[in-house]
């Protein structure tokens, strides 16, 4: 798959993530309520968003995942995310996922972004089956999913460590067509 690859939708521009995107990334990910549901909690430091920017970049280089940086356009600052990660080339299968800084909440750029990422998971990378996982109780990643035509294919008990507690995810899939 090509870590070059530029997805374009009438509002918002999906750009392959670069390193110098975690300033602008760090908006996101050092808000507790975006992170609320993420396997990590809040950033404290921009340090850790760079480091989370370059294990990600880590993976592009040994072809396991793709990231992107979701932009308002095509010189604007990253205001979110967009992956394909676990890709599995022999099963044609990824993982997606998402997010976006709660200022940009509410407008569709997660589901554009989504949208045109299964697009071409499906069309160019020559996909067949994308998942998802949310922590159970986000209502908002769930819905999106949903319209994206994700099925709830069932709960992953206990599966993420979090604070000191175990957390369920639910699992979601979709086929193409």
């Amino acid at each position: 798959m090509d870590q070059r690859i530029i997805l374009a939708t009438a509002r918002i521009h999906v750009r392959p993530l670069r390193p110098d995107d975690a300033e602008s990334l760090f908006a996101a990910t050092s808000d507790p309520e975006v992170m609320r549901y993420w396997d990590w909690p809040a950033h404290e430091t921009p340090a850790t968003t760079a480091a989370m920017v370059a294990a990600q970049l880590e993976e592009v280089a040994a072809q396991t995942a793709l990231y992107w940086a979701i932009c308002a356009g095509p010189e604007s600052p990253a205001i979110g995310t967009c992956d394909l990660s676990e890709i599995d080339l022999h099963h044609r299968r990824a993982e997606i996922g998402f997010m976006l800084a709660r200022s940009h909440w509410g407008r569709g750029y997660a589901f554009e972004a989504a949208q045109a990422v299964v697009e071409y998971a499906f069309g160019t990378a020559g996909l067949h089956r994308l998942t998802a996982r949310t922590h159970a109780g986000n209502d908002r990643s769930a819905k999106l999913l949903e319209r994206l035509g994700f099925r709830l294919e069932g709960t992953l008990r206990g599966h993420v460590l979090r604070d000191g507690a175990r957390r369920d995810c639910w699992l979601f899939g979709l086929l193409a067509e």
